[in-house]
C-alpha cells in the first residue's frame, strides 16, 4: 500500500454511484434516522444536560424516551464512526490503484470537515460530533503512516487495524474491571453495608437541602454568602448569570477522616447540594441563550461553549472515534464489506448474535440504570452503565449484520431503497437536522424549546425524515452530489467538482 503516496499524473475523482458499496448508503441513511431521533432532545433541552435521562415523564414520553435509549441512545453515532472508517479504506485503496499521493489530500478532507463541524458548532447547535470525527480522521491517517515507515511495514495489514481498534475499544472495560475487582476484594459486606446506609443518609439530607431551597426565594450560589433573588433554580435573570460567572471559587481542604459521621453526611450533602446548584445554574444560562430572541446572544453563548467543548475533543477522537473508525477500515479491506456473499457466516454471527447479545445488554442495563436504587448503591448505577455502554458496540455491531443480510434481498433493496438517498447526502441531511430543529425550537425562530414533549417529538422526527427522502430523492435526479457534498469535495480537491449530471445521450438514429 505504499504506492499511494508517490506521485503521479493520474487523478484521483469522487465515486461514481456505480462504484458505490450500496449497504453503506443504506446505512448511512439508516443511521440519520436513528441520529435525529437521539438528537431531537438536545434541542428542546439544555445540551448541558446531554445523555441524562428525565424521570419526570409518563406514559407515551416515557415509553418514547426509554426505547430510544435501549435502540438508540449511543449506537448511531458509532454506526457512522464505522461508516466513516470504511469510507477512509475505500478512498485508500483507490488511491492506491490510481498510484495518487493520499495523505496531503485526505489532510485537506479532514480539515474542511473540522471548519463545518465548529462552524456547525458555533452558528447552529452546540451538539456537533463532525469536528471529533475529523480530529479522529487525521489520527487514523498519522497511524496508517506510521505502520508505512520501514520498522513497521510488515505490521501493514488489515488484522492490525482491527487488533488496534478493538484493543481500544475494550481499554475502558479493562479498567472498570481491575477497579471492581480493587473493590470486591477491600470492601467486605459489612463496609458496602455502611457505605450503602451513609449514602442513604447522604441523599435524605440533600431532599432536605433542595426542598428549603425550593421553598426559599432566595438561593445560595456556590457555597458563598452571596443572595440573588430568582424565580426558580432553573430560571436565570442576567443578574444572576453575571452574579455567577463573577464568582471565584474557592476550594478548601477539608479533612474527611477528623469527622464524626453526622459531620462527613452534611459535608457531602452541601457538597452534592452545591454542585446540582451548578448544573441547574448551567442549565440555566443556556436556556436562557436559546430562549431569547437573540440569535447573536444565542451564537454567543454556542461560541464560548465550543471552545470548552474543544478541550475533550482529543479524548474523545483517540478512544471512541478512531478505534472505531479503524474496525469500519478492517471490514472493507479485509474484503467482508465489498464481498459480503463469501463472509456469510461472519455476518450471521454478527446479526444475530450483535442483536440478541446487544439488546440484552441494552435493556439490562437501562433497566438497572434507571432503577432507584442507583441513587443511593453507586456499585450498582456503575455496573449498569458499564453494561449498557459495551450494549451500544454490541447492537451496533448487530445493526451492520442485520443491514449486510438483507442488502442481499431483492425485496429489500426495492422497499428500503429510499434510505440510500438519504445516506448519499448524509452531511447535508445532518447539517439539515440542525437547522430545521432550532428553527423549530429556539427562541430566535419556533420559539417552542422546552415545549415539545419526547412523544410528540418522534412525530417531528418522521416529518423532518419523509421531507428528507423527498427532497435527495428529487436532487439527485439532477445532482451528482448534495450541496455540502459537494463543497466538502471540491475543496477536498481544490478544484471545482462538476455538480449537475449528465444527460443521457439519445443513441436511437433514425434510419
Amino acid at each position: 500500500m505504499e504506492n499511494d503516496l508517490i506521485p503521479t499524473n493520474k487523478a484521483l475523482t469522487p465515486l461514481t454511484n456505480s462504484n458505490r458499496i450500496q449497504v453503506m448508503d443504506l446505512l448511512r441513511g439508516f443511521a440519520l434516522i436513528g441520529i435525529i431521533m437521539m438528537n431531537i432532545e438536545w434541542f428542546n433541552r439544555p445540551v448541558s444536560a446531554l445523555m441524562s435521562f428525565d424521570y419526570s415523564l409518563t406514559g407515551f414520553d416515557w415509553a418514547s424516551s426509554w426505547l430510544v435509549k435501549v435502540f438508540v441512545e449511543g449506537k448511531f453515532y458509532k454506526l457512522f464512526s464505522i461508516l466513516f472508517g470504511m469510507g477512509f479504506a475505500i478512498m485508500l485503496v483507490r488511491a492506491q490503484e490510481a498510484d495518487r499521493k493520499f495523505g496531503a489530500w485526505f489532510t485537506r478532507r479532514m480539515l474542511a470537515l473540522f471548519v463545518f463541524g465548529m462552524a456547525h458548532l458555533i452558528f447552529i447547535w452546540g451538539g456537533d460530533i463532525i469536528h471529533d470525527y475529523a480530529v479522529g480522521g487525521l489520527l487514523l491517517l498519522g497511524f496508517v503512516l506510521l505502520l508505512r515507515t520501514k520498522k513497521l511495514a510488515r505490521f501493514n495489514t488489515p488484522a492490525t487495524f482491527a487488533k488496534v481498534g478493538f484493543s481500544l475499544l475494550l481499554m475502558p472495560l479493562l479498567v472498570s474491571m481491575f477497579a471492581a475487582l480493587y473493590f470486591g476484594v477491600t470492601r467486605d459486606n459489612t463496609v458496602i453495608t455502611n457505605d450503602w446506609q451513609q449514602e442513604i443518609s447522604i441523599n435524605q439530607q440533600l431532599d432536605v437541602l433542595l426542598k428549603q431551597e425550593k421553598d426559599n426565594p432566595k438561593e445560595i450560589l456556590l457555597n458563598k454568602n452571596i443572595e440573588v433573588e430568582a424565580e426558580s433554580t432553573l430560571i436565570a435573570t442576567d443578574s444572576d448569570i453575571k452574579a455567577l460567572d463573577e464568582l471565584e471559587e474557592v476550594v478548601e481542604e477539608v479533612d474527611e477522616d477528623s469527622m464524626t459521621n453526622e459531620e462527613l453526611i452534611t459535608y457531602k450533602a452541601q457538597q452534592r447540594f452545591e454542585r446540582k446548584q451548578k448544573r441547574a445554574q448551567d442549565e440555566a444560562k443556556e436556556t436562557a441563550a436559546f430562549t431569547q430572541t437573540s440569535y447573536i446572544e444565542a451564537t454567543k453563548y454556542r461560541a464560548k461553549s465550543a471552545i470548552e467543548a474543544l478541550g475533550s475533543t482529543p479524548t474523545f477522537a483517540f478512544f471512541v472515534c478512531l478505534p472505531l473508525f479503524m474496525v469500519g477500515y478492517w471490514l472493507v479491506a479485509s474484503g467482508r464489506m465489498k464481498n459480503p456473499q463469501q463472509h456469510q457466516s461472519f455476518f450471521s454471527v454478527m446479526c444475530w448474535g450483535g442483536l440478541s447479545i446487544g439488546l440484552l445488554l441494552s435493556i439490562a442495563g437501562t433497566f438497572i440504570s434507571l432503577h432507584p436504587v442507583t441513587k443511593s448503591a453507586l456499585e450498582v448505577r456503575a455496573g449498569g452503565q458499564t453494561i449498557f455502554y459495551y450494549g451500544q458496540f454490541v447492537l451496533c455491531a448487530g445493526y451492520i449484520g442485520l443491514f449486510v443480510k438483507l442488502a442481499s434481498k431483492a425485496w429489500f433493496i426495492k422497499g428500503f431503497s429510499w434510505l440510500a438517498p438519504l445516506g448519499k447526502m448524509a452531511l447535508t441531511n445532518y447539517i439539515g437536522h440542525s437547522i430545521i430543529l432550532t428553527t423549530i425550537f429556539y427562541g430566535y425562530a419556533g420559539g417552542m424549546f422546552g415545549q415539545i414533549a419526547r412523544g410528540q417529538q418522534m412525530l417531528i422526527v418522521v416529518a423532518v425524515i419523509v421531507a428528507q427522502v423527498v427532497f435527495c430523492t428529487l436532487w439527485l435526479k439532477f445532482f451528482r452530489f448534495g450541496p455540502l457534498e459537494w463543497l466538502w469535495r471540491s475543496i477536498t480537491y481544490l478544484k471545482w467538482q462538476p455538480l449537475l449530471l449528465e444527460k443521457k445521450r439519445d443513441t436511437s438514429i433514425a434510419s
